[in-house]
């Protein structure tokens, strides 16, 4: 059976890389805003879609959330990366991590339920927040890895919905130094 990148489950051809693919990815940006600032987004459903980079997230109802276990509805359309025809669809956000004013996660359960998990965690720094987004799906199921559909999303839209996220919350201000780091 051959696999991405030349490689073939019996045997390694030249050139491929049989290292264990990570199962998570992370990438931060400093904020010009305070935690508080970037919270109040990323605990709105309709935060999500402005932020979205994907261009697969079309609106969102439900209320802001405020603890773990309480969810909303995304509605998608996923010809923005034009990889599965799965048209238009709902998806429901389920909140499995919330530290107010530092940490976010939450799951996806829909008409696939991959069991990845996106997050956001905050950490003031001077002039503003260290934003870390990341992206797991170490618990997805190994049915679904074995799929070879994760990421889903790759590291450069999560680096870019941090840009939109800065322009959102802190809107021509500069990118605070990050000192000592």
């Amino acid at each position: 059976m051959r696999l991405r990148g030349g490689c073939r489950r019996s045997r390694c051809q030249p050139g491929c890389d049989n290292r264990r693919m990570p199962e998570r990815l992370e990438v931060q940006r400093a904020v010009a805003a305070s935690a508080g600032e970037i919270f109040a987004v990323l605990t709105d459903p309709r935060g999500h879609v402005a932020i979205d980079s994907s261009g697969m997230l079309m609106a969102a109802s439900g209320d802001i959330v405020a603890k773990a276990g309480d969810t909303f509805v995304v509605h998608m359309d996923r010809e923005a990366l034009n990889d599965y025809p799965l048209g238009l669809y709902d998806v429901t956000v389920e909140i499995v991590t919330f530290e107010p004013d530092r940490e976010i996660a939450w799951t996806i359960h829909g008409q696939l339920d991959l069991g990845h998990v996106y997050g956001y965690r905050l950490e003031p720094i001077e002039e503003g927040t260290l934003v870390t987004s990341y992206y797991d799906w170490s618990a997805a199921g190994q049915s679904w890895k074995d799929a070879a559909i994760f990421p889903v999303i790759p590291e450069s839209a999560l680096r870019a919905t941090l840009g939109i996220l800065a322009r959102t919350v802190a809107p021509g201000k500069p990118r605070p130094a990050l000192s000592g780091r």
